[in-house]
């Protein structure tokens, strides 16, 4: 199972560049997407079912702004939408999907702003999301949490750390709410982590010019697993030579159990 998460900051901009002939190349199982910036009644026929995907859309009140999908290749029957807590879902930043082996969590978390005006708005988004995922392991489920977290973990995930230190997505409270997700006794994984430990590797680059040609980048974008999927993790990797975001897309590929 091939899924893939992007934030294509604004699906109806990104479906004029390469969304489209990207989805055709790529052919993933599940899309998760981020930051669509649209309503479902809002998009023409070529992005709501493109090569026969079905897509689920959860969009923020606020128009222009937030949102995330689902496009998936087979109908999906149980969806959430939302952590059912008013003050996040109206920006429309989570959508919830149930397989039959897994939970799967497509998550546009909060960026804190660079006078870091929405850090507490942030964090408490990220301990709810860690307290709904908690729940689920509770309760015998196995979790693929994606989507773009707006951290950059560690000094590794990203170019210029130093310079960087006071930098909105790269703050101390922030990496350490990514540290107790990662180290929370319930188990759960960095899955590109999981596969690669060298630095260099981005998911995000600023519009300025020459910026993204340098790789002078971020990586703020995961796919991020229960431990109980370990055994079923083939590989995660990025794709930073397809444009049309400033963010490129993440795919994970995984083996599903026998049943």
């Amino acid at each position: 199972m091939k899924c893939a998460s992007w934030n294509v900051n604004g699906i109806r901009a990104a479906g004029k560049k390469t969304f489209l002939s990207w989805l055709a190349e790529e052919q993933p199982d599940i899309v998760c997407l981020q930051e669509t910036k649209a309503k479902k009644e809002q998009l023409p026929e070529e992005l709501l079912n493109p090569l026969g995907y079905f897509s689920y859309w959860h969009s923020a009140e606020k128009p222009g702004y937030s949102g995330v999908a689902f496009y998936s290749k087979k109908k999906i029957s149980e969806l959430q939408m939302g952590l059912g807590e008013a003050q996040f879902d109206q920006e429309g930043r989570v959508i919830i999907a149930e397989f039959e082996f897994f939970t799967l969590i497509n998550a546009y978390f909060p960026n804190s702003q660079p006078e870091h005006t929405r850090l507490d708005y942030k964090l408490a988004f990220c301990n709810s999301m860690l307290q709904y995922c908690n729940q689920l392991q509770e309760q015998g489920k196995q979790i693929v949490l994606c989507g773009d977290f707006n951290i950059a973990h560690r000094p590794i995930d990203l170019k210029n750390p130093q310079q960087n230190k006071d930098s909105s997505g790269f703050l101390p409270e922030e990496r350490a709410w990514m540290d107790q997700l990662l180290t929370d006794p319930r188990g759960y994984i960095d899955t590109f982590r999981h596969f690669v430990q060298d630095p260099d590797h981005y998911t995000w680059w600023s519009y300025r010019p020459g910026v993204r040609a340098k790789n002078i980048g971020w990586r703020i974008d995961y796919f991020v697993t229960s431990t109980g999927m370990q055994p079923y993790l083939k590989t995660t990797r990025h794709q930073p030579e397809v444009l049309g975001s400033d963010h490129c897309p993440v795919i994970l590929e995984i083996k599903l159990p026998k049943k």
